[in-house]
């Protein structure tokens, strides 16, 4: 199960762990020179790690700035190496991401730019930039946005975005109307209230309960799934523009400045 991040960040990538050992060899080939920079722990006798050691630690002692260089270069290789797998997961799943007819989708079906949002109804920062979305779309006239259903918040979650999902698939009219009130549903938001919800938008409820159960559904909730675990999307909300992947709630001028920026590409 993914997680909600509470917060507006990415979650940080894993860092390389290594041994200390390994540490001081690869620095000290690095600072000397070493004719063989690729020369491994083992190949050195005890007496020799420990002389390196004493080398690589006399130098770092000396000069700290170095460690902060090397942690920040490391920091900018990982950034660089994310976003890189990023965009290639993200124009290997072109279609799925922004063509799947059983995603939700606002705005112009015709738009030039198409922006993914990553959502949970019960996420109070995907309530916090909902009225953002409805604007830019309404202030836009171009903008295509597909939505996906990412319920991470437990079991009402879950069932908020498969009663959500059915409207869409069955009783398509009504969906927004409906996505609207629970998006701005303020407290708890079990199946007794998502009811509620829904007859107050014109939905049929009589037949919702058995649209619940269509197996596209769960099919649906698989394929965004995938599509945000390839991504490293772990949190809601998450937006695609583009070539770019922004976690967290960001504000209207902020999806204004993506939205352009991908219309000039």
């Amino acid at each position: 199960m993914f997680q909600h991040q509470p917060h507006n960040g990415a979650k940080p990538k894993p860092g390389v762990i290594m041994s200390s050992t390994k540490i001081f060899i690869a620095v000290a080939a690095l600072m000397f020179s070493w004719p063989n920079a690729a020369v491994h722990a083992d190949t050195l006798s005890a007496a020799q790690k420990t002389e390196v050691q004493q080398v690589v630690r006399e130098y770092l002692l000396k000069n700290p700035e170095v460690i902060v260089e090397a942690i920040n270069e490391l920091k900018r290789r990982n950034e660089v190496a994310g976003a890189e797998h990023q965009r290639a997961a993200m124009a290997a799943m072109a279609t799925e991401l922004t063509s799947n007819p059983s995603d939700p989708v606002m705005g112009n079906a015709q738009g030039d730019v198409t922006m993914v949002e990553f959502f949970d109804y019960r996420c109070g920062f995907c309530k916090k930039v909902f009225d953002d979305v409805q604007t830019l779309i309404k202030e836009d006239g171009h903008i295509r946005v597909v939505l996906k259903e990412f319920p991470i918040l437990g079991e009402d979650s879950v069932n908020a975005s498969r009663a959500a999902m059915a409207v869409w698939l069955h009783q398509p009219d009504k969906y927004k109307a409906f996505h609207a009130a629970m998006m701005r549903n303020k407290g708890a938001l079990g199946m007794d209230k998502v009811l509620e919800l829904a007859k107050a938008s014109g939905v049929d409820v009589a037949a919702l309960s058995g649209q619940m159960d269509d197996p596209e559904i769960g099919k649906t909730f698989a394929a965004t799934h995938n599509q945000a675990q390839t991504l490293d999307v772990t949190g809601t909300p998450a937006f695609i523009v583009g070539e770019t992947i922004v976690p967290g709630a960001i504000g209207l001028d902020v999806m204004k400045q993506l939205v352009a920026a991908a219309r000039k590409k």
